[in-house]
């Protein structure tokens, strides 16, 4: 029983994870990109239809990583060349992404979808429980281990992390030092965008392994909380992520069970947790400027 709560714990957080990852080194060079859900339910769709129609789930993760790109190049046009507004255009990008994504899957409603096969390592994943939990998973979460470590790694362990960095906290300085501040937030809101589509391609062929419009159900939106939540550290992203995985599979096993509490309420547990959490760090102003981008959401123009 442990096992098994243990396995849909750990589908249920990848997303989550990988997502908030990438968001994470978006708000961290200064930009604040509230189209994830959007980025996300259109990388779920591409990444569908292209593992259908190729029969290929690798080429489905990498059309549905350029279809996250593809959004987030456009927002990054709007919001760093036109110095549109961040906020709007963000969540003018997610609500494109849930029409856009809604006509593109029309046609693969109720077709069988094509699920990533789960990886076998020969003698670690014959072990009983920490075989199938640690060494029988699909390479997308590993995947999602991996960026963890790349993205503490490269964040504050190298110049590049250390040049974004400031970048988030003072773009003006940054600018007077010779770095383009424009091309950096560019390559990291794309970065951003690439995790989106990956955690999509996850929901469609690993998570539910088949469309369904609007199936991210609002995880972009977590992923946001998540970031936040983590005070822009990616090992605490990783924490958030399987603390919201846990309460959010939290309504399938007590059905399984027979606790006899509405189903209703069960499915709003994640949504709650996310405006709890939120809630819980507003009112600590010390707890929210920790690691804050100083530049977080404010727009740049050289020279003016």
């Amino acid at each position: 029983m442990f096992e098994a709560v243990l396995l849909t714990v750990i589908t249920a957080a990848t997303p989550l994870l990988i997502a908030a990852l990438g968001e994470l080194v978006v708000e961290r060079s200064g930009v604040l990109n509230l189209g994830v859900e959007g980025m996300m339910i259109m990388g779920a769709v591409v990444g569908f239809a292209i593992a259908n129609l190729t029969g290929s789930g690798a080429l489905g993760v990498i059309a549905a990583i350029g279809a996250g790109m593809a959004m987030s190049a456009l927002f990054g046009f709007l919001v760093l060349v036109l110095v549109a507004n961040q906020v709007a255009t963000g969540l003018a990008l997610t609500i494109l992404g849930l029409g856009l994504s809604g006509m593109i899957g029309e046609a693969f409603i109720g077709v069988p979808g094509l699920r990533l096969p789960e990886l076998y390592i020969p003698g670690l994943s014959d072990i009983p429980f920490i075989g199938p939990v640690f060494f029988q998973q699909d390479a997308i979460v590993y995947l999602g281990f991996a960026l963890v470590i790349a993205v503490t790694y490269v964040l504050f362990r190298t110049r590049a992390g250390l040049i974004l960095r400031s970048v988030g906290d003072n773009h003006g300085s940054a600018h007077a030092l010779g770095y383009s501040v424009i091309k950096i937030r560019f390559m990291a809101v794309l970065f951003g965008g690439a995790c989106a589509g990956l955690a999509g391609a996850y929901m469609s062929l690993a998570y539910t392994p088949q469309w369904v419009e609007n199936m991210t159900a609002g995880r972009g939106w977590i992923a946001l909380a998540l970031v936040v939540f983590a005070s822009w550290l990616p090992l605490r992203v990783v924490i958030g992520a399987y603390l919201f995985g846990a309460v959010s599979v939290l309504n399938l096993h007590a059905q399984a069970l027979g606790l006899g509490i509405p189903s209703q309420f069960l499915s709003s547990l994640p949504y709650i947790a996310t405006i709890a959490v939120l809630v819980l760090i507003s009112a600590n102003r010390r707890l929210t400027l920790v690691n804050t981008p100083a530049c977080l959401g404010k727009p740049f123009v050289p020279d003016r």
